[in-house]
């Protein structure tokens, strides 16, 4: 599985990052366990987390390139929302979420970020990321402009600072499912934009 690396970061720029070779990442029983220690080792020896994204999307590659468990979870886009939501790990006082999400073709997220650094890794079909910045008015202090989109597609990883702002469409024929791993979000630093009204609230 082949794949590019991307940062965004919160002035909308966005970055393509050294990505490892999947053949030098191999390792036998490598599992979701190892993963979130080896992570949580990472995050124990900084303050600023947002440093270590590197290391973390190295970890997030390893993980996707042995664990066929990790690549196979996956739950059916809700035929509502058009999304689906499966929670891979769940332990009072863990401070990260690690999931698998899947979106039906043509689904769209909202505007938003995410108030905590964040890795995505696409599994299957494609996803494109549109990204956006706060240009701030006067009279608008919630306004944004988009500044780019790039389509990722199986292999694909793309990390976020807490302030870096997007938003998501499956594109293509066939469901998107991707593994997202998040850090502690500050819930009152995570927001939905309205590029319309130049809104944006707490979510």
């Amino acid at each position: 599985m082949k794949g590019r690396d991307w940062l965004l970061t919160g002035d909308g720029q966005y970055q393509g990052c050294k990505s490892v070779r999947a053949w030098d990442l191999l390792r036998e029983n490598y599992r979701l366990y190892r993963f979130l220690t080896e992570v949580e080792d990472v995050l124990n020896s900084v303050d600023d987390e947002s440093s270590r994204l590197p290391e973390i999307r190295m970890l997030v590659r390893r993980l996707i390139v042995n664990s066929y468990w990790v690549r196979s979870q996956r739950l059916e886009p809700s035929p509502k929302t058009g999304t689906s939501v499966l929670l891979l790990y769940d332990e009072l006082g863990f401070p990260l979420t690690v999931q698998t999400v899947t979106f039906a073709p043509g689904t769209r997220s909202n505007i938003h970020n995410h108030g905590t650094w964040g890795i995505v890794a696409v599994l299957q079909g494609q996803e494109k990321n549109s990204f956006w910045r706060r240009t701030p008015s006067p009279e608008f202090q919630d306004k944004i402009e988009q500044t780019g989109e790039v389509t990722l597609f199986p292999g694909d990883i793309i990390s976020f600072t807490p302030d870096a702002i997007h938003s998501v469409e499956a594109v293509g024929n066939e469901p998107t499912v991707t593994f997202n791993i998040y850090g502690e979000t500050a819930p009152n630093e995570r927001f939905e934009f309205d590029p319309v009204k130049c809104s944006a609230k707490n979510f």
